[in-house]
């Protein structure tokens, strides 16, 4: 294991601990430090140490238990004993009060900007009026500026830490809004879908449904093509259903594949099915498409076809392409005068047009044909960027 991943564990098993034996454990540190010094020298006058070293030394350290839980008062309570060490002179020397170095290191790290600062400077200058020497009073300034800059260096990590945790919240979150649009957006286009596949089969089927009684008896060769007609549009209708419902399996694969421009002849043949005349055609050198806009065309052409089918009454059907620099425009025409009233009336083919050509960067322009009789919509779809 790298030596990285044992610290992140520690880190994690050390903040895990409850505060008060974290900081109970240090002062049992801080307090057989102190007391080292009287267990390892001995009194030059004779005898034991004076119990008042003790004392202070066992008064002083035991506050540092509570030193995240109110961090001037501990100061003060470590500070003022050892300010009064020395008023005995049996005692060993300290070379270090590391009480109060805990102390202030604590009090910059948990405390707000005045409380820290006033704290600060009493117990700086409380300890330069009771210093024995210049000497002494250097090192104790140099070790309270060292202790109060780590403690203010602690804060600003761990600040840092938060606002990094925030930010990977912040980013997770908005990742998972990211996910929940997308699968908001994949709805919705697997919905568009549907829609376009069963409104064109059904209005391919209802037309030839209705044509075939009439043929049986006069023409039963156009009959059995009516058929025909019926069951190709089924067979297709559910070839593509079950492509586009594979993106819905829990264990799904890569996604089937989506009608594209290479399409629109074979969905020529199948309008003429219905008896529908339809013409197709080409201008340009056809140039790359994004796959989106590929599945657009084909859709766009589908719909605009199938409203030709129900709502039209026409005879007679154009769908142009035209290759230009920067966009494919495709032209679909009609000379109908409106819906049939034998048909049922149709839902949102027009909205869902507009819809599929903004989705792509496009437009979508639909209205009577000029010049005469008949509908037309006129689609600009970009090309894919080079």
């Amino acid at each position: 294991m790298s030596e990285s991943r044992l610290v992140a564990r520690f880190r994690r098993w050390y903040g895990g601990l409850p505060t008060i034996l974290v900081d109970g454990a240090l002062a049992a540190l801080v307090l057989a430090v102190q007391l080292w010094p009287f267990l390892s020298r001995d009194n030059p006058h004779g005898g034991p140490w004076h119990w008042w070293g003790y004392a202070v030394v066992v008064v002083s350290a035991v506050p540092l238990i509570w030193r995240r839980r109110a961090p001037v008062i501990v100061l003060l309570a470590v500070c003022v004993p050892t300010g009064f060490y020395d008023l005995v002179d049996e005692v060993a020397s300290q070379p270090i009060w590391y009480t109060g170095l805990v102390a202030l290191y604590t009090l910059a790290a948990y405390s707000s900007r005045w409380k820290r600062w006033i704290a600060f400077a009493v117990t700086l200058g409380g300890g330069l009026l009771i210093v024995g020497s210049a000497e002494s009073g250097v090192r104790g300034t140099v070790q309270f500026v060292a202790a109060y800059a780590i403690g203010r260096a602690a804060a600003a990590s761990r600040a840092h830490a938060a606002a990094l945790e925030e930010r990977a919240v912040q980013l997770a979150r908005e990742r998972e809004i990211e996910a929940e649009r997308a699968a908001e957006r994949e709805r919705a286009r697997i919905a568009r879908d549907m829609h376009d596949i069963l409104a064109h089969a059904v209005s391919v089927m209802v037309v030839q449904a209705e044509a075939g009684p009439v043929a049986v008896t006069s023409n039963p060769a156009r009959a059995v093509a009516a058929f025909d007609a019926i069951a190709g549009a089924g067979r297709d209708a559910m070839d593509q259903l079950r492509r586009l419902l594979n993106v819905l399996k829990e264990d799904e694969g890569p996604r089937g594949p989506q009608p594209t421009i290479d399409g629109l002849p074979a969905l020529a043949d199948q309008i003429r099915g219905t008896g529908l005349h339809v013409t197709y055609s080409t201008t340009g050198s056809p140039r790359p498409l994004s796959p989106d806009t590929e599945v657009a065309a084909y859709r766009i052409t589908q719909e605009a076809l199938t409203n030709i089918v129900k709502h039209a009454a026409a005879t007679r059907a154009g769908i142009d392409l035209t290759w230009q620099d920067h966009a494919l425009m495709i032209d679909i025409t009609d000379d109908g005068h409106g819906r049939d009233p034998r048909l049922p009336s149709g839902g949102n083919g027009l909205i869902g047009i507009r819809e599929r050509a903004a989705a792509c960067g496009g437009t979508a322009e639909l209205g009577p044909r000029a010049g005469g009789p008949g509908f037309q919509v006129l689609v600009r779809l970009p090309l894919a960027a080079s």
